[in-house]
């Protein structure tokens, strides 16, 4: 047998091993959060009694993050900013937002879960809920933050 059909077949799969999708060392793992199973602790930056869990990211890294908040009734966060473009959903619950320099939080827009808002990075808001708990997902690219206008709203100056 001649030596050109064996060499005809190994260039059609070493073309075709070149061409294949190579899975990189880099590329991330599934992430998988199942709400029973999450790791809840206390958010001290964003307010008496809310809770945080991280699901994926570094919350101070240039990276994509996403994190869920568990907003007690009755709870308020003050005029404030953020470094980066916040994604938030609602997850459960009602959820106050005022936008820029709406203060007052009878005026503001209540989002119910299932509802999404991309707040800009550096938009001042002001956020909070009434009645009942909410849970909120936000997700972004780090690094995330949370800028006070004023020091008196800020939870760790008290």
């Amino acid at each position: 047998m001649s030596p050109l059909p064996h060499l005809a077949i190994a260039l059609a799969v070493l073309s075709g091993s070149l061409l294949a999708p190579v899975a990189s060392a880099e590329e991330p793992a599934l992430i998988a959060a199942k709400a029973s199973e999450l790791q809840w602790s206390a958010a001290p930056s964003v307010g008496p009694g809310a809770m945080i869990t991280v699901i994926e990211g570094d919350l101070k890294s240039a990276a994509p993050f996403t994190i869920r908040l568990k907003l007690p009734a009755n709870s308020t966060i003050g005029m404030h900013t953020h470094p980066t473009t916040e994604r938030v959903t609602v997850i459960s619950g009602n959820f106050y937002l005022g936008i820029g320099d709406q203060s007052d939080p009878a005026a503001a827009t209540t989002y119910e879960a299932g509802d999404t808002v991309i707040i800009p990075a550096g938009m001042s808001m002001i956020a909070g809920t009434h009645a009942d708990e909410a849970v909120l997902q936000l997700h972004g690219t780090g690094p995330w933050g949370i800028d006070y206008h004023d020091p008196a709203d800020d939870p760790a100056n008290h």
